[in-house]
């Protein structure tokens, strides 16, 4: 898999961000938000004001397809 940085934009104002139902209740928690031109962004919910990951779909399937296939991690 292989990444390329790309620019928010501004794409991250005003996005609706949804918690992990897997979180759990001791705050590390992973929020996502889809924004648009097919990318969803995936943040640390500790640091909201902090950086996102940007994935295309397919990237996001990828990865989740890679952290399915090992359930240790």
């Amino acid at each position: 898999m292989s990444a390329t940085p790309l620019s928010t934009g501004g794409l991250l104002i005003g996005a609706r961000w949804r918690r992990s139902s897997r979180s759990t209740g001791m705050n590390n928690c992973v929020e996502a938000a889809a924004l648009g031109r097919g990318l969803l962004a995936v943040r640390d919910s500790k640091r909201a004001d902090g950086p996102a990951v940007l994935f295309t779909g397919p990237a996001w399937g990828g990865f989740l397809a890679h952290v399915r296939a090992d359930p240790s991690r």
